[in-house]
């Protein structure tokens, strides 16, 4: 039974189909189940997270999805800076990225489908004045926003 409902894949993949104008790469950073005494994999909402960016991915040719490892792409996973699990990252070709840990279901789910489309438009929502502030900046600065459903 797919994570997102039928009715809702129709709807996105024809938002995806009018909105997506260049590639976006979804990275997942995930760890597959494993041959230990309790089955499962040993992260939890790394199946759920890993389903669900596979559903996202297969509506639209213009979402290529690439699955890592954390242990067996550990080198990887450095050189993006992941440093837990699951984790999204989405680009595109003008530089922009966008990194999710977690699941990004429930409230979190309209906004991982806006990052992709922003990513693919080369966009974002960011005012004329926010924008020419952050020109400002002589340094990199990295933004953390932690989301709680309570």
């Amino acid at each position: 039974m797919p994570l997102i409902p039928v009715d809702d894949q129709s709807f996105l993949r024809d938002k995806f189909a009018k909105e997506l104008v260049n590639p976006v790469n979804i990275l997942l950073f995930t760890q597959h189940d494993t041959p230990s005494a309790i089955p499962g994999p040993e992260c939890m909402y790394c199946k759920e997270t890993r389903e669900l960016v596979e559903e996202i991915s297969s509506l639209s040719d213009k979402i290529n999805l690439r699955i890592y490892d954390f242990v067996a792409d550990a080198e990887k996973a450095r050189q993006m800076g992941i440093d837990k699990i699951p984790a999204i990252t989405f680009d595109g070709d003008s530089g922009g990225r966008v990194r999710y840990y977690g699941i990004p279901a429930g409230y979190e789910f309209p906004s991982l489908i806006e990052d992709i489309i922003d990513i693919s438009r080369h966009s974002t929502g960011l005012s004329q004045e926010t924008r020419e502030s952050l020109q400002k900046l002589d340094k990199d600065v990295d933004i953390q926003v932690f989301v709680t459903p309570t």
